[in-house]
């Protein structure tokens, strides 16, 4: 990922296609894998709270208690994205951020020290792959590595809810 590349991972949700958020490339080959059109912001995870001020101005207050008591992976958008890959953010300045909690993708995000790409292993408009046995052989080719990690696991993973909060507070429910 220091170089650019791919990666295929199981994150605290599902499968995810992966790269470094701050690299343009990178994130210009995620969405030329999944072809889907690059003015749709993708999610990034962080490993610890404390780094959403690296990528957001004005994070909330409010941001931190709802990490720390979320009972699932929980995606907040957060206005006035920052240090990010300018094509990942969303057209209005958002990001979408997730503080994964799930003992690989945390120890991932904390090694590489950046956020990381996740978004679903599938061609933009598919449904999501439950597993890793069902992701498409056109992502799996498109990556440049698989991680080998909970390949065999059959218990499918929902994705995370997702909450918009603005600069000022104010919540909206995405998706429960």
């Amino acid at each position: 990922m220091r170089r650019g590349g791919v990666i295929l991972y199981p994150t605290d949700t599902i499968w995810g296609i992966g790269c470094d958020a701050t690299n343009a490339e990178a994130v210009k080959r995620v969405y030329d894998l999944k072809r889907r059109a690059d003015n749709k912001a993708m999610l990034v995870l962080v490993d610890d709270p404390a780094r959403l001020d690296r990528y957001v101005h004005d994070v909330p207050e409010i941001a931190y208690q709802l990490v720390e008591v979320a009972d699932k992976p929980l995606t907040i958008i957060y206005d006035k994205a920052k240090n990010l890959a300018p094509n990942l953010v969303g057209e209005d300045g958002s990001i979408g951020i997730r503080v994964t909690n799930e003992a690989f993708s945390k120890e991932l995000c904390r090694r590489f020290g950046r956020p990381i790409v996740s978004t679903s292993a599938n061609i933009s408009g598919a449904a999501p792959a439950p597993s890793f046995a069902d992701i498409q052989d056109d992502i799996k080719n498109g990556v440049d590595y698989i991680v080998k990690y909970r390949q065999d696991e059959k218990i499918p993973h929902k994705a995370s809810s997702i909450i918009k909060l603005k600069s000022d507070g104010t919540i909206s429910i995405l998706r429960q």
